[in-house]
């Protein structure tokens, strides 16, 4: 397997834990793994992005622009950011929830999230927009978004990971007092995921 994977959002999302999970999946399927992050303002609620490369002649950590196959976002604004990085028919899945940028609070600017998303749908051939704030209330928890969007991006294919490897590495890295909510999370859009999905543009999903 050979994967460009993309990750973004802002701090304290699990943009960085959920790229670490990829990681190791990968690493324990005996797959090359290289992989680098961004995360300079993550606590003040700053842009983090994480570059994941998975496979074989592998030079660098750092994704080339127009060669992502798949840009997981955890917030509209910051996927639209990183679309650069897309290749052409990459997938992208991102959260419906947005959070209002560091830089436009304090410049007292102006963020549409709507107009984000209206930009995705008409930009991105292969678009799975997730509806992370219906699933989090339903889970009771705001902290398993970055589960729930690797969750979506297995159940689309995309991710070239099985919920199973997900799984193990969940176990390996979070203690045992959070593995059943995040095995929740995990398989939470399996039922609604379409069974046939094939990546196609305006594809929304709100769970269960």
């Amino acid at each position: 397997m050979n994967k460009n994977i993309l990750l973004c959002g802002v701090g304290g999302q699990g943009t960085v834990l959920a790229s670490k999970l990829i990681a190791a999946a990968a690493m324990k399927k005996g797959l090359s793994v290289m992989s680098a992050e961004t995360i300079g303002m993550a606590q003040r609620g700053g842009s983090v992005f994480s570059h994941i490369r998975i496979g074989d002649n592998l030079h660098s950590p750092m994704i080339a622009t127009g060669t992502a196959d798949i840009l997981i976002g955890f917030e509209p604004g910051e996927t639209v950011r990183m679309l650069p990085y897309l290749k052409k028919d990459g997938q992208v899945i991102v959260s419906s929830h947005a959070i209002i940028p560091v830089t436009a609070v304090l410049s007292n600017g102006s963020y549409d999230p709507e107009a984000m998303l209206a930009y995705l749908k008409q930009t991105v051939a292969h678009l799975l927009v997730i509806d992370t704030e219906e699933a989090c209330l339903t889970l009771g928890s705001s902290k398993i978004l970055n589960i729930l969007l690797l969750g979506a991006a297995i159940e689309s294919g995309a991710l070239g990971l099985t919920e199973s490897e997900i799984k193990d590495a969940i176990k390996e890295r979070l203690p045992e007092r959070f593995h059943e909510l995040n095995f929740q999370a995990l398989n939470y859009f399996h039922e609604t995921m379409p069974s046939t999905f094939s990546g196609s543009n305006n594809t929304n999903i709100s769970g269960k």
